[in-house]
């Protein structure tokens, strides 16, 4: 054992005992067992980002304030980690399946809370405390319950990587076709502000109805140990996801909330009158890229460095200049290019974070530390409201340059363990 392998602790918990809670496939299984997960995941992010694009609308239409608006998609980041850190153990203690309805439930709630917004103001806040809790708990057990569908014993021909791909995948879609659909229900139909989240409610319903097809993966404990234990990772003390996966795991939703959450409301001005359609615009443009550059990710990726996240940083650091650029010259066109190369780090960064995460953990840990991986990442979701309340002394355009600046840091410190902690192979 060598000081500098950084895995010891996480070896030393996979060798005292067996895998816990393996259990034999029993209902659906094959190539196609993922899928009642993988909508899942697509319904609740779809609940999850609905409320990006309305930011303009809730702006112009109710008088909220740019700090007040960036507040509330924030504020559900208060939902998502409790959501994260209980729902991945708890899971791993009894069972995928009965937290994923668990998270589809609230996901339809927290839409029904968010359509009285224009009645109750207090509606807004607590709805997206809920669809919060509700994608922070279909994040942390839904991401580990499709990998574990994707691979043998209950999909004999999967390969690795591809639950991670498949998961990120759907968060991405889900992610997408909220915000484009939120987008063009506000902007064209009668029931602006009710219409988008009650097609999110029914489009929850149908998903939620297919979570019983896909069989569970995780035996439910016969003698369970202390709860305090369970919430317990150890792997998240491993150095490579201290020294490699913290530094990233912020820009995941830090260079998204950039491309559809600041810069529409940065250059809504340019756009009179389709303010909303364009928030829509900047979130289709943004998650189109982070589609395709997962595609790309498996293949920039590697299990013996850190090659795809230093490439995904790098190109936070050119998205931000983009950024900066289209700010200071008001220009709509170079904002949605600043949109796109957002949009393309944030997917790198999420498959190749989750990558790293699932080779450091071992099968008792893993919906723990991807709570933890997804915990830090949502950290991002904050940048709005930090930069609104900098914007009024620094303006925009500074501001982004600080993002280059702090992307660049970053993508310093993760070069430098470039190879260092890789986990043993298992």
């Amino acid at each position: 054992m060598t000081a500098d392998t950084g895995t010891v602790p996480v070896r030393s918990v996979r060798s005292a005992a067996p895998a816990r809670g393996r259990i034999r496939p029993r209902g659906r299984t094959g190539p196609r067992a993922w899928l009642g997960g993988a909508a899942a995941l697509v319904a609740v992010g779809w609940g999850g980002n609905e409320f990006t694009p309305l930011l303009v609308l809730y702006r112009q239409a109710d008088g909220l304030t740019a700090l007040a608006v960036d507040v509330l998609l924030g504020v559900y980041v208060l939902g998502i980690v409790p959501g994260l850190l209980l729902g991945g153990p708890l899971s791993d203690r009894y069972g995928r399946r009965p937290f994923m309805h668990v998270a589809a439930a609230l996901c339809v709630l927290g839409s029904g809370v968010l359509a009285l917004g224009d009645l109750f103001p207090g509606a807004l806040l607590a709805g997206r405390l809920l669809s919060g809790l509700a994608l922070g708990v279909v994040m942390a057990v839904g991401t580990s319950w499709v990998k574990e569908l994707s691979e043998p014993p209950f999909d004999p021909r999967g390969t690795s990587g591809a639950g991670a791909r498949r998961a990120s995948l759907a968060l991405t879609v889900g992610f997408g076709t909220g915000a484009v659909a939120a987008a063009l229900l506000a902007q064209f139909s009668p029931l602006p502000e009710v219409l988008p989240y009650a097609v999110n409610v029914v489009a929850t319903l149908a998903a939620w109805a297919l979570l019983s097809a896909s069989p569970e993966t995780r035996a439910r404990s016969a003698a369970p140990g202390r709860l305090r234990d369970d919430l317990r990772v150890p792997a998240a003390r491993h150095r490579r996801f201290l020294f490699v996966v913290v530094p990233m795991a912020p820009w995941v939703f830090g260079s998204a909330a950039s491309a559809y959450a600041v810069l529409p409301v940065v250059l809504s001005w340019r756009m009179p009158g389709f303010g909303v359609g364009a928030a829509g615009l900047f979130c289709f443009v943004a998650i189109g890229a982070g589609v395709l550059s997962q595609q790309a990710a498996k293949r920039i990726d590697s299990p013996h460095s850190a090659r795809a996240i230093v490439v995904a940083l790098a190109v936070a650091a050119l998205g931000m200049g983009l950024a900066a650029v289209a700010a200071f010259a008001a220009s709509v066109a170079i904002g949605l290019v600043a949109a796109a190369a957002l949009g393309a780090a944030y997917g790198l960064l999420l498959v190749s974070g989750l990558l790293e995460v699932q080779r450091i953990a071992g099968p008792d840990d893993l919906a723990g530390l991807t709570a933890v991986y997804y915990s830090i990442s949502y950290l991002g979701f904050f940048v709005p409201a930090a930069l609104a309340i900098a914007s009024v002394a620094w303006g925009y355009p500074a501001l982004f340059l600080v993002g280059v600046v702090a992307a660049a840091i970053c993508c310093g410190v993760v070069a430098l363990r470039y190879r260092a902690h890789l986990p043993l192979p298992r």
